[in-house]
C-alpha cells in the first residue's frame, strides 16, 4: 500500500490557525462508514446521536509546554522539544539547532544549564538542575502543531488543552476533544451515556511526517497509556464512542495486547480489524499522516476520500482547530 493513496490538496486558508470563539460552536460531519451517507451538522447536536447503549470515552492527558527556546554555551539558537520526561530530572528530547549538540555538552535555558547526557535515535537524553515539570511550566511554551503559524498566544495556553485534561504527559492536545465544554459534556450524561476518561501521552510521532513511500515500512513512535479497571468495565457490552485517534489507539491496544498500561506503538491502516471502537469522533487530518490511514482503516478509504472532498467543497475548518467528523461503522 502506497502512501501517496493517502494524499489530497488542501486550500491554505481551509488550515484552522485559531480556535472558534466558543469550543462547541464548530462543525460536525456525520459519516455513516456503511453506506458512505454523510450529513452536516453542528457539534451541538453530538448529544442527540447518544444515549443509554453508548459509552463516550475521552482521552483525559494534559499538554506540557514542551518547546524551551535557549542556546548553546558557544552563543547558538537552539530549540529544546521535551518528548517525556524520564524523571525527575531527566527527559527526552528533539533538540534543534544549526550543527547537532554533543553529549557532555551544556545548554542554556534561561539562566538553567541543562546537560545532553546520551541519545537515543533521533532524540536526546538530558538532564535539568530543577525538577522537568517546574522548568516546562516556567519557561516552557505551548507545542502549536507547525501548521499552525502564529507563536503561541495567551488564549492558547487554555484552548490547546480540552476541558477534561487532568494528567500532565502529552507534548500535542488530543484535538478531538477540544470541541467538548461542560454543557456538552453534561448533555451526554442527561442522554444516559456514560462518559469514561482513558490516558495516552501524545509524543512527537504526531508532528513527524510519514518518510517511506510503502505504508507497511512506518514505524510509529511508542506512546504511553494507561485504561482504569473502572473505564474497561464501562466499555463492556456498550457501543464505544471514542473521542479521537488516541482514545481509539489505547482501547485496541489494550485489547490486542490484553494489558491495560503500558506502551503502544500500534500503526492502524486499511486491513486493520476493530475489536473495540466502533463510533469515531475525530478531527480532519493532514495528507499522507498516519492519523489519515487510521480514520481510512475505520471508514474506508473512498469513503474517507468522498468525506474529505465534500468537506473542502463545504468549507470546513481543518487539522487542530478545526471542525469535527463522527464516523460510524
Amino acid at each position: 500500500m502506497l502512501v501517496s493513496e493517502f494524499d489530497y490538496e488542501l486550500p491554505d486558508e481551509l488550515i484552522a490557525q485559531h480556535p472558534m470563539p466558543q469550543r462547541s460552536a464548530s462543525r460536525l460531519l456525520r459519516l455513516d462508514a456503511r453506506t458512505g451517507a454523510l450529513q452536516d451538522l453542528r457539534f451541538g447536536q453530538l448529544p442527540q446521536l447518544v444515549g443509554p447503549e453508548d459509552v463516550v470515552v475521552l482521552n483525559d492527558t494534559r499538554v506540557v509546554k514542551a518547546r524551551l527556546a535557549g542556546r548553546k554555551a558557544s552563543g547558538g539558537k537552539i530549540e529544546l522539544f521535551v518528548e517525556r520526561a524520564l524523571d525527575s530530572h531527566h527527559a527526552l528530547a528533539l533538540i534543534k539547532a544549526s550543527h547537532p549538540p554533543a553529549v557532555d555538552s551544556e545548554l542554556l535555558i534561561g539562566n538553567l544549564s541543562v546537560k545532553v547526557v546520551g541519545r537515543d535515535g533521533e532524540l536526546y537524553r538530558v538532564r535539568f538542575p530543577e525538577p522537568v515539570e517546574s522548568v516546562l511550566e516556567r519557561l516552557g511554551a505551548v507545542p502549536l502543531p507547525p501548521y499552525i503559524r502564529h507563536a503561541p498566544l495567551a488564549d492558547d495556553a487554555e484552548r490547546y488543552q480540552t476541558v477534561f485534561a487532568a494528567v500532565p504527559g502529552a507534548v500535542a492536545a488530543p484535538t478531538a476533544g477540544l470541541h467538548f465544554d461542560r454543557t456538552i459534556l453534561d448533555q451526554l450524561r442527561t442522554r444516559g451515556a456514560t462518559v469514561a476518561h482513558v490516558t495516552l501521552h501524545v509524543g512527537l510521532g504526531t508532528f513527524q511526517p510519514v518518510r517511506v513511500h510503502e505504508v507497511e515500512a512506518h514505524r510509529m513512535h511508542s506512546e504511553r497509556y494507561r485504561i482504569s479497571e473502572e473505564t474497561w468495565k464501562a466499555i463492556r457490552g456498550k457501543r464505544v464512542l471514542a473521542v479521537g485517534t488516541t482514545a481509539l489507539r489505547a482501547l485496541e491496544t489494550a485489547h490486542l495486547h490484553q494489558k491495560l498500561e503500558g506502551e503502544t506503538d500500534l500503526f492502524i491502516y486499511p486491513g486493520f480489524k476493530f475489536q473495540v471502537v466502533k463510533r469515531l469522533l475525530t478531527n480532519f487530518h493532514l495528507p499522507k499522516s498516519t492519523l489519515l490511514m487510521l480514520v481510512s482503516a475505520f471508514a474506508g478509504l473512498e469513503n474517507i476520500r468522498k468525506a474529505y472532498a465534500h468537506a473542502i467543497a463545504q468549507r470546513y475548518r481543518f487539522f487542530s482547530y478545526g471542525d469535527a467528523m463522527l464516523i460510524e461503522q
